[in-house]
Parts: C-alpha cells; structure tokens; sequence
C-alpha cells in the first residue's frame, strides 16, 4: 500500500543545505530524495567506499569481498524504489529459485512452487512441510497463533514489549522441527538468538513475509558484488544531480545548535540547514551523546544510549579448487549444524565469483554463523575456532567440499549490526524525527512503525528522514510504500 508524502512545491525555495552523515542505504536515500527536490547535499561516508554494511571491495587480485551475502526481499518496496533510479527495470537482480531451510536429520522446507496468495500460501507450505504433522499440530497454541493473524500497526509492536521472540515461540508450541526451521532460522537472520530478539519484530517479519504480501520468502540477489551492481551506478547518479560526496570523512561532532547545524571534520566546520544522522548504531550513539545535555534533548539522548548492538557475526568466504555439486541451491539456510546459519555459492548468481570459477574450475562458498561469542571481537583465536567450525559443517551439509582445497579465503568479524530486543520498549526507541528540529535520524536501528526491518528499514527511514525535512520547508517528499498494516483476521 502507498502511503503519501508530504505535500507541497516540487522543489525547495532558495538554497538549502543538507549534510547526511552516512553512505550507506538510508543516508543514499535521503540524499536522493533531498537532491531531486533542489536541496544542496553533501554526503560523508566514514569509509572510502558507499555501500556502509551493503559495501563490497576489490582484493586485488580480481576477487572482490563484503561483509556477507543479502537478500534483497520482493517485499522491499522502497530499497527497490531507491534502486529503480539507475536500473529502473531493475535488471540487475537476478531470482534466486528457492530458498531451502534444511537440517541434519534431513528434515527440509522449501518456498518455491507455494501459491502467492495468503493465507492459502501458509496453508500449503504447513501442508506440504515434513516438520507439520496432523500430530504435532495438536500442540500448537491457536491463540498464540492467531496472533500472527490480528496484527495492526502501528501498535502490534508495543503489544510485545518485554517479550522476546524465544519466549513467544514457546508460547506458540509448533514442532520442534517446524520451530527450528520456519521461524528460529528467521529470528538468527537478525543476527540475534531469539532469547534476545523482540517478539514484536519476530511478529511483525511473520506478517511482512507471510501474511501480509503476496511475494512470499522468495528473493533476488545482485547479479555480481555490491560495489558494481549497486553504489557505483547510485554513486554516479548522486553525483550528477549535484550531490558532494565525502569518503574517507569521519565525522568527528554534530552541531545542532538554534539557528544553525552542521558537523566537524578534525578541525574543519561544515554548516548547514540540517543533518540526516544515518550512521550505524554505535557511531550514531557517540554523536549523540556528545551533544549538549540540554533538557529538552537529555531524555532523548538516554534513549538513545539505550539502544544496543546485536552480538558479532561471522563471515567466511572461500574459493574452491573445486565445484560444489550442481544439484546444491545457490542459498542454503540450516539449522542444527552447529554455528553455520547458512551457505551461499556466488558463482550462481555473482558475475565477478562466477568469471573466477570458469577461469580456476572452483566454486566461491560463502558461510555465516550469526550471535556469536563477544569474545570473537577481540580474541583471533576465537575467530578461527569459528571459522574451523563452519568449514566442518559446510562438509557435512554439502559431502563433496570435504575432498576440496582452498585457494584463497577471507574471514570477516563484524559487531555493528542493531539488536531490537525486549528489554527497551518499542515506543522509546528513537525515531526519525528528533528534538532537535534540524537533526533527523535514519537507518535499520531506527524506530519505524511500518513492518520493515533491515535494509528496507534503513531504506524506508532515509525516505522518511528527506520527507520530515522537506515538510518542513513546505516541499513534496517522497511516497513509502508497505505491506498492508493489519493482518487478514485483524479487520
């Protein structure tokens, strides 16, 4: 469904200025919708590239790397939006067929071939599931499951609070196996055990993906690294539309004061008429609590503080002196293989992984294990202790890569990544707008109330982040787009 932007003139009177701080999704996106209302921009990007945790880089040798494989979800709605301004058929995502769940007992769901229309396509995947048993189903708790089906927001996220997504998959009462594979698989996916992570968000991305659309858990991917694909082309299209960007520019403050914002570099001062803050949690979290504790700002602050990161993840990527077998699915997600959370083999749908393994007769695996240990951070021992692990469990799940060597491999610790869990309440965490009438904040850890979560989250809050900006000076923002907000039994 559409729901408006802001009304007004199609371009801004005179000249604004805006500073986004961030050259991930949600800083690209506000940046875009700012510069086509006739708003000067510029952006600052910490690292040398655009991309922020989408961000991929050359390793020299013609190989390229990320921090991990994405699914870019038919349900992302304004990502794709955002997208189709330099690939407007967006030719550049390719479909990836299916989507298996697996286990080790053998035990497999798969998402192709359901029908699209819900509830209809839940029905067949339960009926056709080996995890759903005429048996097990006696045990599930309907209430608990009717819940899936009466959300309306805004508001089913503040329903939830305090309750985590482990203690409502208890309260629901599925099968064990349907539990591990139909929806604990999905609550790791946000880099959380689901003792951690919100019911509320769990709740909402069951709607989002199942209930409430019609594009199912199928996705796309890519068609080669991200850099190429994605931040290039938007990079250039920035750029175009006059857009200064910044890399390799760390900003050091804010400066949000009456009548004035902007930043500083070092010893450098950047003003402006306003600052989209869209920098990753903890960052974001520092600028902020380096403001002036003034008392219409230090409530908001605290909440802002109070949000956490999720726990580290792994990334290992490894380039075979052999193919996988060609029966093996492009994406594989697991459960019960010890850290392994899933398996990605690049060259189905990667061109850069894909010109490598033509070239070496190898194939380019990519493994995630996701909430892991604190102490992988610090400690490389830890980090290899994990990497062994995925390594032995990619041999159990695909046979055929335990007789296989590495010719090269890369391993990636990460710990940036937002945790909604169930210990702060939904309707104080932070949201795009702020006290500070000049400052708005964007990205995946900020407060939206629509169903979105990742890097449509991040997408949809740049968009929103331009639109507050843009209202405010009397101009046409940008129209969101969302599944429909409330479930099919909630009317």
């Amino acid at each position: 469904m559409r729901l408006p932007g802001p009304s007004g003139a199609d371009r801004v009177a005179g000249d604004r200025h805006v500073v986004v701080i961030g050259g991930g999704i949600a800083g690209i996106a506000a940046a875009m919708v700012l510069t086509e209302r006739g708003v000067r921009v510029t952006l600052c990007e910490a690292s040398d590239r655009l991309g922020g945790r989408v961000a991929a880089w050359p390793l020299g040798d013609g190989r390229t790397m990320s921090r991990g494989f994405h699914a870019f979800f038919r349900q992302y709605y304004n990502l794709r939006g955002l997208l189709r301004r330099v690939d407007p058929e967006l030719a550049r995502l390719v479909a990836i067929e299916d989507y298996p769940l697996t286990r080790p007992d053998g035990l497999t769901d798969t998402f192709a071939g359901l029908p699209r229309t819900p509830p209809l396509s839940v029905a067949a995947f339960a009926l056709r599931s080996p995890t759903f048993t005429l048996g097990s189903l006696t045990t599930v708790n309907i209430l608990a499951a009717l819940e899936l089906l009466t959300v309306r927001f805004p508001g089913t996220h503040q329903r939830y609070d305090g309750e985590s997504a482990g203690a409502f998959l208890d309260r629901l009462r599925f099968p064990a196996a349907a539990r591990d594979l139909a929806l604990e698989v999905f609550a790791r996916s946000f880099f959380a055990h689901p003792s951690e992570f919100s019911a509320g968000e769990l709740v909402a991305m069951f709607h989002t993906y199942f209930m409430g659309s019609a594009e199912g858990l199928l996705f796309d991917v890519p068609d080669d690294d991200y850099d190429a694909s994605l931040w290039q082309p938007l990079g250039e299209r920035l750029a175009s539309l006059g857009v200064e960007i910044r890399t390799s520019a760390r900003v050091d403050a804010l400066l949000i004061e009456e009548g004035r914002a902007g930043v500083r570099f070092g010893a450098e001062e950047l003003t402006a008429d306003a600052v989209v803050l869209a920098t990753d949690p903890r960052p974001a979290r520092e600028l902020i609590a380096a403001l002036p504790a003034t008392e219409h700002l230090r409530e908001w602050q605290e909440r802002v503080a109070d949000t956490r990161n999720a726990p580290p993840f792994v990334v290992l990527r490894l380039w075979l002196d052999g193919l996988v077998d060609a029966s093996r699915p492009a994406f594989l997600g697991t459960s019960g293989f010890g850290p392994l959370d899933n398996i990605s083999v690049l060259e189905r749908f990667e061109a850069g992984a894909a010109a490598w393994a033509a070239e070496h007769g190898g194939s380019v695996v990519e493994l995630h294990a996701y909430a892991c240990p604190e102490s992988v951070v610090s400690d490389a021992t830890v980090a290899q202790e994990i990497a062994a692990q995925l390594v032995a469990q990619l041999h159990r799940a695909f046979g055929e890569t335990a007789s296989l060597g590495e010719v090269h491999r890369e391993l990636l610790v990460r710990h940036d990544c937002v945790l909604v869990g169930p210990d702060q309440p939904w309707g104080e965490r932070p949201g795009v707008r702020t006290p500070a009438p000049r400052l708005v904040l964007a990205g995946d850890w900020v407060r939206c109330d629509l169903p979105v979560a990742l890097m449509e989250r991040a997408a949809t809050t740049g968009f929103q982040a331009a639109n507050a900006l843009l209202d405010g000076w009397g101009v046409a923002g940008e129209d969101v787009w969302t599944v429909p907000l409330t479930g099919i039994l909630a009317r």
